[in-house]
């Protein structure tokens, strides 16, 4: 029988001092969310505005780009998960992959959109055709006997094919990182939290985006005159505003300044992290005692571990029901609730990133109060339980009369997706010490990566699921604002309906999961009694 997840244990007292992890390096730590969130996030939401409505690439095509996106993270990480594991320097074994992979992943960022209009297609005959019906909802016609690829689709894979390992390089030991940072269950709580509240910071980034690149300062703007213009965004108000009706900012010039702007920011977060952060574990456990460990254990030996295959069936669903309609949520703003409006709907687009920031944070401290007093188990199911309610709301929230309440949308999802990834991070840490008890090893860097391996590789049927929806609701970026009420429906029918069903199954998985508070403190009983504490 399992135990109650309200059940009192001896976790629940206040941390040791000696448990305590420096409040310097949680906020230090949770600079790596800059990378994590503009390496890896940035590009889905620019894969659509950029390629899609600025330089017309067909959305499937974008949504096919952006899952090869995710396949090539998925080779990428196991390997430097492993090496890393493996690694011993004097400054440690996850601190100088943060360093290097960072600084490159900075430099590295604007190159990811180093193209020009005019590109031009390939042609291609694959002799497929079919038509599909779901339900008289919508009709999708699917033709691949005559086809034009657009250009900018290899441009998108041979990027990413690039850029990804170097994100692996930094992402698998930044995150292993923090799994080892503390020994005590609240303690971990309290380390993604801190992660969590910086992540804010980088989130807004997303949603500025938008507004950024339509802006008024873009119209007219050429490769010729960036400078200049670059110059008028300091010295004049006017180059902020959204660009006036009736005009087309460029905004692949936009973007293109923007990431070059966020990748400076990123080389200086890599620096600050290799300084301040310190590895726990890696002294008396790791460079003393540990074998290296063989490349297999990085994925099949992990999956193995019960409690991980759990938390991996609890976040999948989760993260691949969100990010399916990911895109979906920016275009319900742009075609339904502000008519097409490309400039509109990125001012509301960056309110709601404002709403999500504000939100987020108070999201943050109540999920974390309720796992200190329930388990992590319990914080969330009371994360998830509030998630469905939100996704049932967005069908209200997102409303051309109301559009002040969009921000609600966004702001509410970001409270309860703030919870679940403080919560699942801490999570993974004690899935570790389970591990640890099993093996003799600790094998951050392996779960690390066969995680992002496996969840990647969900992601990227979600990137690609995202582009053949909005494909098959019947979109077309050539009629703007005078999109089909059929169209429009389907946008927000699957906007609510999609993250809802995967929500449901982490909450199945989430109710069985075994590491309570009081296993958690067995098991570090019996770690310490065979190592030594930490």
């Amino acid at each position: 029988m399992q135990e109650s997840a309200t059940q009192k244990t001896p976790q629940s007292h206040a941390v040791p001092p000696q448990d305590r992890v420096p409040r310097g390096q949680k906020i230090a730590y949770g600079l790596g969310t800059f990378h994590d969130m503009w390496g890896h996030w940035l590009y889905p939401n620019l894969g659509f505005q950029v390629f899609n409505i600025f330089l017309g690439v067909a959305p499937w095509l974008v949504g096919f780009a952006l899952f090869f996106n995710r396949v090539f993270d998925a080779i990428s990480d196991p390997l430097f998960g492993w090496i890393s594991d493996n690694t011993r320097t004097r400054w440690g074994r996850r601190r100088p992959f943060i360093l290097v992979g960072g600084i490159l992943a900075g430099i590295a960022l604007p190159f990811l959109l180093a193209v020009t209009p005019g590109w031009g297609s390939t042609h291609l005959n694959l002799g497929l055709h079919w038509d599909l019906n779901f339900f008289g909802w919508f009709n999708w016609a699917v033709d691949l006997r005559n086809l034009d690829i657009s250009n900018y689709f290899w441009f998108m894979i041979g990027s990413s094919a690039f850029y990804l390992p170097i994100m692996s390089c930094i992402n698998m030991p930044y995150n292993s990182l923090g799994q080892e940072m503390t020994p005590d269950y609240n303690e971990r709580t309290s380390v993604w939290s801190y992660r969590n509240a910086v992540q804010k910071i980088p989130e807004l980034g997303l949603f500025f985006a938008a507004q950024f690149m339509t802006m008024s300062i873009w119209v007219g703007a050429t490769g010729g005159n960036v400078f200049q213009r670059i110059g008028q965004l300091f010295t004049s108000g006017e180059g902020w505003k959204a660009a006036p009706d009736g005009t087309k900012p460029n905004i692949l010039l936009g973007a293109q300044v923007y990431c070059s702007v966020l990748g400076l920011l990123m080389i200086v977060g890599a620096i600050v992290m290799f300084f301040v952060l310190r590895e726990r574990y890696y002294g008396q456990v790791v460079a003393r005692k540990q074998e290296k460990i063989k490349l297999k254990d990085t994925i099949y030996l992990t999956l193995k571990c019960k409690p991980f295959r759990m938390q991996l069936l609890m976040k999948m669903p989760y993260a691949m029901g969100t990010s399916m309609v990911g895109a979906l949520g920016y275009y319900d703003t742009i075609y339904y609730v502000c008519k097409g409006d490309n400039a509109a709907g990125a001012v509301w687009n960056f309110s709601m990133g404002i709403s999500g920031m504000v939100l987020g944070l108070c999201g943050i401290p109540v999920y974390a109060f309720i796992a200190n007093r329930l388990g992590k188990r319990g914080g969330i199911m009371a994360v998830l339980g509030t998630a469905i309610a939100v996704f049932v709301g967005t069908w209200w929230f997102y409303n051309p009369n109301h559009p002040w309440m969009q921000p609600l949308a966004s702001g509410f999802i970001a409270f309860t997706g703030a919870g679940f990834w403080m919560l699942d991070g801490a999570i993974g840490a004690d899935v570790i010490d389970y591990d640890e008890l099993e093996t003799g090893k600790r094998r951050e860097g392996a779960f690390t990566a066969c995680g992002s391996w496996i969840m990647k590789v969900g992601m990227a049927i979600g990137a690609l699921a995202s582009g053949l929806i909005l494909s098959a609701t019947g979109f077309d970026a050539a009629l703007g604002g005078n999109q089909t009420p059929n169209t429009i429906f389907m946008i927000r029918l699957l906007l609510a309906a999609v993250p809802i069903v995967g929500i449901l199954l982490a909450l199945v998985m989430i109710y069985y999961f075994p590491l309570t508070p009081a296993k958690m403190a067995e098991i570090r009983t019996q770690l310490e009694a065979r190592r030594g504490k930490v």
